[in-house]
């Protein structure tokens, strides 16, 4: 007999039960299933489990044909079996090598930097969940002695036992809201100031998840609905952590520029020693025409390192964002995790999906009519549909009929990835056919356009629903048009480990070349980004919720950053992301090199440097490093005005040096942005090791010879700095108009100091 669990949601008994509230609890869940057994003392014999104080539902042995009924029943969200699961969440702290299988290897830089306690991480975002467990201070001392922030109320948690409140773990919370306020007034936009203008608390989520994947405590136990299961934690888990909302979603539509500024400025003074920034504008804005790069330039002066999400607007060129080259520009990657459903066609296809969804169909071999949004709609609604989109999830013009969904399976195609059963609002209705439960609701199987290709997203819902990439659609299109009556069935998640081909780089992460910074090859680095598992907002009942973007990006490696920070307190900003940088890999599980998820080979306009290694971060050999100096002289090669740029440093006379050359801006990455016959760069190392001598070798973009001088450097001792050049020259003449792409490694047999070159002929 299998063992299930049955899930129903909360308790109505509220967040402190009392031990009454807990009996009635489990004699409930004895009279729901005696319901179906025919007497409670049956129930009894089968329940191992009661969840009786926060989650609502029991575990408990069940024939397959109960299961199935228990399945209709209109309270219960969903039904599943109690799998043998591994311990893993999330998944990409071990993907990135900082734990195996939940064991935390001796030479971890988690066990090195003491996971992080003595830092203090900050984020600039949508607000916070305090009450999530990720931020509990459990363990935890005091708050550093330099910190001088507040835990800040607004008018909304005043007076309110559930207002908002720091520990010892979330040290500090403030919001902005001024710059939102003057451009809601200047569109005449209608915002509820009572709704979420007046507290920092999260009601959109992002700005939670953000700062868990950064520096969220170790929390057990995780899972959405028994998938990713295991202990959820930050990259700095035993960090400090302090919350900036300059972000106003769902009642404002974003971030304000002058919030972010504010909170940017504020957060220097009040004493964090990272910022994690997964914001951006709808184009890559000049370096000083942006709230968040003006920030970032001015947390580099105070040797605080900022690091932002490259954007979700990709997989065209330049769709970059943040390219400043004081911050840290991280793009997105997957892991080795899916989260997988499968859909069973009528002629016996076996299709593999993505999914998390909390339930499948009833577990019966039914299988259910198939059904296209045009086949659905109500009565002349299809006039004012363009016929691109018949057919489309995303399409806000159709409305459905109920009916015609009701006990089917609607296939829709997800134009660009943007659809989600939330999103759409021709579906919106529909979910109304779930209310009567005397036979199946529906399903949805969403299907990739040709651009979005074989990357897939699993979504969360109640609903049956299933993601298909473009390849596999193209196959459930052609069952639909082979017979009369299609029919299939969709299964419920799991969870699958070990991806070979993973790392790859997702459609949507932004890309390079910078408009605004040609000569400086962007992203930096890429970090997971895709179903990530970290804090959610409110509903009890789901703590814990995946989110995928560039968003997820940027706090791995500001969660990284801090590590860095505890191991090497001397290092600047430019320091740690040069040792980011020059320890990444540009090769898969399999050592094959990085693809997209249309198995295209990527280059460093794609994934930067490569995919970040934490652990060899922490011991790099040789860096490139940056002094204020080299940034406001790099500010001189632009053409910036020597009167202005001593605006930005007032405390010293600043004069541009005569011989700077933006080419040679000492950064760990190499571009040359427009190559017509050679040109000569020069980089400065510094050693961070021992005495070593390190050589050099080079990958040579197609059609450019690369010649270094000196070919080996010898450091004595640690601090040391020693400079080559690299001379880049044409094999012809002829304009080729495109990039091509190579590395520089320099190497004392253990280190491997890699910087990407990117060449356009």
């Amino acid at each position: 007999m299998q063992s299930y669990i049955v899930y129903f949601g909360a308790h109505s008994h509220g967040s402190e039960p009392t031990f009454t509230d807990q009996e009635h609890a489990t004699d409930s869940h004895h009279e729901f299933l005696g319901s179906f057994m025919g007497c409670k003392e049956k129930a009894k014999q089968s329940i191992f489990y009661s969840y009786n104080k926060h989650i609502n539902g029991f575990a408990a042995r069940l024939e397959e044909k109960e299961a199935e009924e228990i399945a209709k029943h209109p309270e219960v969200i969903s039904i599943f079996e109690n799998k043998i699961i591994e311990v893993h969440t999330t998944r990409s702290w071990d993907f990135l090598g900082l734990e195996k299988s939940s064991d935390i290897p001796l030479n971890s830089l988690w066990k090195k930097a003491r996971f992080g306690d003595g830092i203090i991480i900050g984020n600039v975002d949508t607000g916070i969940w305090p009450e999530s467990k990720s931020f509990s201070d459990e363990g935890m001392g005091p708050a550093p002695s330099k910190w001088r922030g507040i835990c800040q109320s607004g008018m909304m948690d005043e007076g309110k036992s559930d207002g908002i409140k720091c520990n010892r773990k979330l040290i500090g919370i403030r919001y902005f809201n001024k710059g939102a306020e003057e451009i809601a007034r200047y569109l005449n936009l209608t915002i509820p100031s009572e709704f979420s203008f007046l507290t920092a608390r999260d009601f959109h989520g992002h700005g939670t998840h953000t700062l868990s994947t950064a520096g969220g405590n170790f929390v057990a136990n995780v899972s959405i609905m028994g998938n990713g299961y295991g202990t959820a934690k930050g990259g700095s888990p035993k960090a400090r952590v302090a919350h900036y909302k300059s972000c106003w979603p769902p009642a404002f539509p974003g971030c304000a520029d002058a919030d972010t500024l504010a909170a940017m400025d504020t957060a220097i003074y009040d004493g964090v020693d990272v910022i994690s920034a997964s914001i951006g504008g709808k184009e890559d804005a000049e370096h000083f025409e942006s709230g968040l790069q003006i920030g970032a330039f001015h947390a580099m002066k105070h040797g605080i390192p900022v690091v932002a999400g490259a954007g979700n607007s990709g997989p065209a060129p330049s769709t970059i964002r943040n390219s400043a080259p004081w911050l840290i520009t991280a793009g997105a990657s997957t892991i080795d995790r899916d989260f997988v459903n499968y859909v069973t066609l009528g002629n016996g296809k076996i299709l593999k999906g993505a999914s998390l969804s909390y339930q499948g169909f009833p577990p019966d071999e039914n299988l259910y009519p198939l059904i296209l949004p045009e086949d659905a709609m109500v009565p002349n609604a299809s006039v004012a549909v363009a016929e691109d989109d018949r057919n489309s999830c995303n399409a806000k013009n159709i409305l459905m009929d109920l009916k015609k969904l009701k006990g089917k399976i609607l296939v829709c195609i997800n134009k660009e990835q943007k659809a989600t059963v939330h999103d759409i609002s021709s579906l919106q209705p529909a979910a109304g056919a779930n209310k009567d439960e005397s036979e199946p609701g529906f399903g949805i199987i969403t299907i990739n356009d040709k651009e979005s290709g074989n990357y897939l997203k699993a979504n969360t819902d109640r609903i049956a629903m299933s993601s298909m990439n473009f390849t596999t659609g193209e196959s459930i299109f052609a069952y639909i048009k082979s017979t009369k009556n299609p029919v299939a069935k969709i299964s419920s998640a799991k969870t699958e480990f070990n991806m070979e081909a993973a790392p790859m780089v997702p459609p949507f992460s932004s890309r390079g070349p910078s408009k605004v910074e040609p000569n400086i090859i962007k992203p930096d680095i890429t970090a997971p980004g895709v179903n990530i598992i970290a804090a959610n907002i409110g509903a009890p009942q789901f703590p814990y919720k995946t989110a995928t973007g560039t968003s997820m990006s940027a706090p791995h490696v500001a969660g990284i950053v801090g590590l860095l920070k505890i191991l090497h307190p001397h290092w600047t900003p430019s320091a740690i992301k040069s040792a980011i940088m020059t320890t990444a890999t540009t090769k898969d599980k399999s050592s094959r090199s990085i693809l997209d998820t249309n198995n295209k080979e990527m280059t460093p306009f794609d994934y930067g440097s490569g995919h970040v290694r934490p652990d060899l971060a922490a011991d790099p050999g040789l860096v490139y490093d940056l002094s204020v100096d080299d940034y406001l002289n790099f500010l001189c090669t632009r053409g910036t005005d020597e009167k202005i740029i001593s605006m930005f440093y007032p405390e010293k006379t600043f004069v541009c040096r005569k011989s700077s050359n933006l080419i040679d801006f000492n950064y760990p990455s190499i571009a040359v942005a427009h190559l017509n016959d050679s040109v000569t760069i020069t980089r400065r190392l510094k050693n961070v090791g021992k005495p070593e001598t390190y050589n050099v070798s080079v990958e040579e973009p197609t059609g450019v010879s690369v010649q270094v001088e000196p070919k080996s450097l010898t450091f004595g001792k640690q601090g040391k700095e020693k400079t080559f050049k690299a001379v880049f020259k044409r094999d012809s003449n002829d304009k080729l108009d495109r990039y091509v792409f190579g590395a520089l490694t320099w190497s004392d047999g253990y280190h491997h100091v890699r910087s990407p070159i990117a060449v356009k002929l």
